[in-house]
């Protein structure tokens, strides 16, 4: 049966970075559905960042594997199903903010580019700083411009590391209405945050702790503070 496409699988996926090292992320069998909102929390160590990387096909995992919309995480079929925004954002050092969202946009074949990259610049107050280098800006400025170039590009799933760390009010709510109009288009999408008030817009919790699955499911029954606690 052909996988949906912005579905995530994993199966008895595992990272170890070093022989001697305890598992950053245990064995973990995940199934998460086309169009899902999943909350990913737990304390710093415990996994979420990993668990992240290894579906962007940022890290090679040590046992297991993972697939977006039924293709090997890695691969440039789910690379083009996926749309990672790190915590950490990385650009180029010659390329201004608009030269970045093109290039992102004509790679993925984004249709009507530019009136997507203004609008989304708007949104995030970087229009009066299209011009300049993302690389010499601040942790919040280059925040808002990694939130463009993954919203610039068509996606199935989205997946986003602590995205709230070091954005000012209008850049989080900026962001907040992106996701929520990326699930109401149909994508998946998978936020690790610390940021327990973003609760509110999902529909399954998962927290992880020592690399391990602690809780799955509903955030109605259960305390989010407890979770990352420890």
């Amino acid at each position: 049966m052909t996988a949906a496409p912005g579905s995530i699988l994993t199966a008895g996926l595992v990272k170890r970075y070093s022989e001697s090292a305890h598992d950053a992320l245990a064995p973990l069998d995940l199934e998460v559905a086309e169009g899902q909102r999943i909350t990913l929390i737990g304390h710093n160590g415990s996994g979420k960042s990993t668990l992240i990387g290894l579906l962007a096909g940022m890290l090679e995992p040590t046992a297991g594997h993972a697939t977006i919309g039924g293709h090997p995480v890695g691969s440039i079929p789910a690379r083009a199903a996926l749309s990672y925004l790190a915590d950490q954002p990385v650009f180029y050092d010659d390329l201004s903010v608009w030269e970045h969202l093109e290039y992102v946009a004509r790679l993925h074949g984004t249709v009507e580019w530019e009136q997507q990259a203004a609008d989304l610049l708007e949104m995030v107050g970087l229009t009066d700083r299209a011009d300049d280098l993302p690389s010499t800006f601040s942790r919040g400025l280059r925040q808002k411009a990694a939130i463009c170039l993954a919203f610039v590009r068509p996606f199935d799933a989205l997946v986003v590391d602590e995205p709230f760390v070091g954005l000012d009010r209008g850049g989080r709510d900026a962001l907040l209405e992106l996701l929520h109009r990326a699930h109401i288009d149909g994508a998946t999408v998978l936020v690790a945050t610390h940021e327990l008030s973003t609760l509110a817009h999902t529909d399954r919790l998962i927290a992880l702790r020592d690399g391990e699955v602690i809780h799955d499911g509903g955030v109605d029954d259960v305390d989010p503070d407890d979770l990352v606690s420890g």
